[in-house]
């Protein structure tokens, strides 16, 4: 050993790469360029300063970060830069901009620096700030405006029975969050596979998985219409591209990410058939990314160089590890699936009847003289033709779902009754109906859906407030002035008054056809 030259001496493997981590983000952050400058010129110009915010939190939250606990500066690797993005493009447009620097803030210290920083995160910084947006901010979060206008996303437009254009939905001009374009997706997801930065069978496992359990369980056939709308719609391909492939959170082998792929993928299409949140495709991602170690651990690397004549391939399987996990998943699954499929199968016609028989026992609290109720062709085709999207301007995302008229014995009008759901409550929908009677006065409220917070938000339900929609003419109504707002509930009395003056606003347009 000549005693002038210097060695490095540094752990196994002794392999490198022309790529560097910086590289390999800007390059993520290259392909999300074609999404990011659409739903900046979709939603205009808030959207742009809701990607500078998101940006520049998780920048300066890392920045502080390294600062404070004497580390070297990460921010020339672009992680931080790529995670503030990515959030961005998975959260509504409309938002308020304190909304995705909570987000980021979390995202890179919670889930990202307090981990260990880059490579030591286990779940998806982006994805791990958006389903703490949602468990928070949860009115926020499900609130899509373009221009002010609020409307449904595809996947309630599809819940709800409402068409859904196709390729509306596959170009972004449907709604939905920024980064709604699966066209401008699909380009950057292209660009990733094209330059080697991402393995194809993440993406492809999770797309035909989604699509197959999709096709079996998701209560319309392999109508092919419909599967593509739920293929390019719900952050599917979000997570296929861009987040299920991040190197950190995913298999190092390549049987090892077509099961986890098509972990993603059956989980995704499981919350969206059978869960109450048709947009679940980040909590299938963080679930399988929990997952992945094991997935590591039973899909076991050979060492470099090593060779036999019994396996030929740079990994073996722990055949007698894998099984029992595999099987004991495939076949919980099945049977929930099973299960979930035949007991909705045994109730549909007992919770439709319920339904029909609680909406009954409303309306004719709403309109005591009324003895029969009937749904006018007018307004029914009204509401159909609004096609799921929110009534009028200045309601928030109240949608009208049905409007009755009631007659008395003798046959006369005995008021009407408007059934709104709106978005906006603190912390989920609200459903409810309101009652006018032939003079044009309210005849009171009453909720068939409430999910506010208990001693907060629920106090909407309690008569000091409910009373005064009782005998006040149907012109619309200010918080604060017509209507006094429930004691630390501003957000839920706000989300009444509005769904409400939509009610009002409706009856007042279609009202002489109800008579």
């Amino acid at each position: 050993m000549n005693p002038s030259v210097s060695y490095n001496v540094s752990s196994s493997p002794h392999v490198r790469s022309p790529l560097s981590t910086g590289q390999v983000m800007y390059d993520v952050i290259l392909a999300l360029m074609p999404a990011t400058l659409f739903g900046i010129w979709h939603f205009g110009v808030h959207a742009l300063f809701v990607v500078l915010m998101s940006v520049a939190s998780a920048v300066l939250t890392e920045f502080v970060f390294d600062y404070l606990t004497g580390r070297g500066n990460t921010l020339y690797d672009g992680s931080a830069v790529l995670t503030g993005l990515l959030l961005a493009l998975c959260i509504p447009a409309s938002v308020p901009l304190y909304v995705p620097y909570i987000g980021s803030v979390f995202a890179i210290l919670v889930v990202k620096c307090l981990f260990g920083g880059l490579g030591k995160n286990f779940m998806n910084p982006a994805l791990g700030g958006r389903c703490f947006l949602l468990l928070s901010f949860g009115s926020a979060m499900t609130n899509y405006a373009v221009d002010g206008v609020s409307g449904a996303t595809p996947l309630a437009q599809l819940d709800s029975g409402a068409a859904v254009n196709l390729v509306q939905v596959f170009t972004g001009h449907a709604g939905g969050v920024l980064g709604c374009s699966a066209f401008a997706l699909l380009l950057g997801g292209l660009y990733l596979w094209v330059i080697d930065a991402i393995p194809w069978r993440i993406p492809v496992s999770i797309l035909v998985s989604f699509a197959v359990f999709m096709g079996l369980f998701g209560g319309d056939g392999f109508d092919l219409p419909l599967l593509c709308v739920h293929m390019v719609s719900g952050g599917v391909f979000m997570a296929a591209f861009f987040m299920a492939t991040d190197p950190v959170t995913s298999p190092v082998t390549a049987p090892g990410q077509l099961f986890y792929g098509c972990l993603v993928g059956l989980l995704s299409a499981f919350f969206r058939a059978f869960g109450s949140s048709a947009d679940s495709v980040s909590y299938a991602v963080i679930l399988s990314n929990v997952c992945v170690p094991l997935i590591d651990e039973l899909v076991i690397p050979k060492p470099f160089a090593y060779r036999d004549s019994a396996a030929d391939a740079p990994f073996t399987f722990d055949r007698k590890a894998l099984l029992p996990p595999v099987c004991a998943v495939l076949c919980v699954l099945a049977v929930s699936v099973g299960l979930l499929r035949g007991v909705a199968g045994v109730t549909a016609g007992i919770v439709e009847q319920r339904q029909l028989s609680e909406n009954l026992t409303a309306y004719r609290v709403l309109l005591p003289e009324a003895v029969d109720f009937s749904i006018p062709d007018e307004t029914a085709k009204a509401i159909e033709g609004l096609n799921g999207a929110a009534w009028g301007s200045g309601f928030g995302n109240a949608v009208i779902q049905e409007a009755v008229s009631g007659t008395d014995a003798v046959g006369a009008s005995a008021g009407h009754v408007v059934t709104v759901r709106t978005m906006d409550g603190r912390d989920g929908p609200i459903t409810l109906s309101v009652g006018f009677l032939p003079d044009g006065t309210l005849n009171g409220i009453l909720y068939s859906e409430l999910n506010e917070t208990p001693g907060i938000g629920m106090k909407v339900k309690e008569d000091a407030f409910t009373g005064q929609f009782v005998g006040i003419p149907a012109s619309t109504l200010t918080l604060g002035s017509d209507i006094d707002a429930a004691s630390g509930a501003t957000i839920s009395s706000t989300a009444v008054v509005n769904a409400v003056n939509a009610a009002i606003d409706f009856h007042i347009a279609y009202g002489d056809m109800m008579n």
